[in-house]
């Protein structure tokens, strides 16, 4: 199983002065490593979200797919916690070596890659984003989108890319927040992946004029909010995701927000979380 490498201890970022938490970020490296976020992404995406799929162990309490094994998965660690309970933060990248040995992206299942698979850029899927409920809104988000900007600067990433879930399925209850995106932050055309198969749905579901864009920018997720900020753009059309009980938008982050996404990882105060 491919759980990692060494390049965890090349962008560790831990909390100064901190009494509690005490932040470490790294690669999984062993199997235990693999399970404890599993266990983690169980609680967020199986128990409080209500989503399932068919790998999932019900009786482990893990919430595991194909991909994992292929994948590097950066945690952030609460050293203060008990040993046996100290992975809070998890995602979940591949990049395209990875891919191939997994036969795949986690997303082409939702979305046509091909746009990004023909620009000839180094990618990277992000995916399996989730924190501990403790840790929402606060330093913990920082810190993994620290992990990240290391993980991403050491692979030499043109693009990173992956889908971003809004909760539950009835898309007319997010017309606002999808139109907004659509209207506001559509990808180039060289870049702009779209949504495939039965579930896909367009996302322009109002026209400009009636997107009320206060109430749509409150009804956006953190993450999403976040990846906006960073100068991320979405690809065309959106996924519903009845196992995950989500509906799926496709995030686009080229090499030239990749400036402005460690500018808001480090800028003093970046709301993240």
């Amino acid at each position: 199983m491919n759980l990692g490498n060494n390049a965890g201890d090349d962008f560790a970022v831990v909390a100064e002065n901190a009494e509690s938490p005490q932040f470490l970020t790294r690669v999984a490296e062993t199997p235990a490593d693999l399970r404890a976020a599993q266990r983690l992404r169980y609680d967020v995406f199986v128990r409080e979200l209500g989503g399932d799929g068919a790998m999932v162990d019900h009786n482990a309490q893990l919430e595991q797919d194909r991909f994992d094994p292929f994948a590097d998965h950066l945690l952030l660690i609460d050293q203060a916690r008990p040993a046996q309970d100290q992975i809070v933060g998890v995602y979940r990248v591949m990049t395209s070596q990875m891919a191939r040995a997994a036969g795949g992206f986690y997303c082409q299942a939702e979305y046509d890659l091909s746009p990004l698979r023909d620009s000839g850029r180094r990618l990277l899927e992000l995916g399996r984003s989730c924190l501990h409920a403790d840790y929402r809104g606060g330093a913990g988000m920082f810190h993994l989108w620290a992990a990240l900007a290391g993980y991403v600067a050491k692979h030499q990433i043109d693009v990173l890319f992956g889908v971003a879930s809004f909760h539950g399925t009835d898309v007319a209850k997010l017309a606002q927040p999808l139109s907004l995106l659509h209207h506001r932050h559509l990808s180039p055309p060289d870049l702009r992946i779209r949504a495939i198969g039965p579930t896909a749905t367009p996302m322009d579901m109002l026209p400009p004029e009636k997107v009320d864009r206060p109430a749509a920018v409150r009804a956006l997720p953190p993450l999403i909010k976040a990846y906006m900020r960073a100068g991320a753009t979405v690809g065309e059309g959106a996924f519903i995701d009845h196992d995950f009980n989500t509906v799926d938008i496709s995030i686009i982050l080229a090499r030239d927000a990749l400036n402005a996404l460690q500018r808001n990882i480090y800028a003093k105060g970046a709301a993240l979380g």
